[in-house]
């Protein structure tokens, strides 16, 4: 990597860094649901795949097992998720969303979309579509 390379990575680091830490302080000014951000994706990503064991959960939202346990707890005292055993194995455990955790989910979305529109309302579609590549393909690596 050339000098120039590594000053762009630099500055792509730090502003990365900055995007998050504006998106996370936006979420929290505006937050009504007493949910964090990734209390919504936990659930959006249940609501979309079904029923996952807490591995998978960890692995999809690159946390640790205790992470996904504080989140859990948190969904599962609330009703938004439900705990069950599975009958071929009794130790294994799967999270679900429940038809309560929907509707907190479909609640976060018009949240969600206020703080996209205020971060990147912007950019074009296509612009949008780029960013979306290039966040994937630097994530896939």
């Amino acid at each position: 990597m050339d000098k120039q390379q590594r000053e762009t990575v630099s500055s792509l680091f730090a502003i990365a860094a900055s995007l998050e830490r504006k998106w996370t302080n936006d979420w929290n000014t505006h937050n009504t649901l007493g949910f964090s951000k990734t209390h919504i994706l936990l659930l959006e990503f249940l609501a979309i795949e079904g029923p996952k064991r807490p591995s998978a959960i960890a692995e999809h939202l690159q946390v640790t097992s205790g992470g996904v346990t504080v989140l859990t707890t948190k969904l599962l005292k609330s009703g938004f998720i439900e705990k069950t055993q599975q009958t071929t194995d009794r130790r294994a455990s799967q999270i679900a969303i429940t038809d309560k955790g929907k509707e907190l989910l479909d609640q976060s979305q018009q949240q969600i979309e206020a703080l996209v529109s205020n971060m990147f309302g912007m950019l074009s579609h296509e612009e949008l579509a780029t960013l979306q590549t290039i966040f994937t393909k630097c994530l896939t690596k």
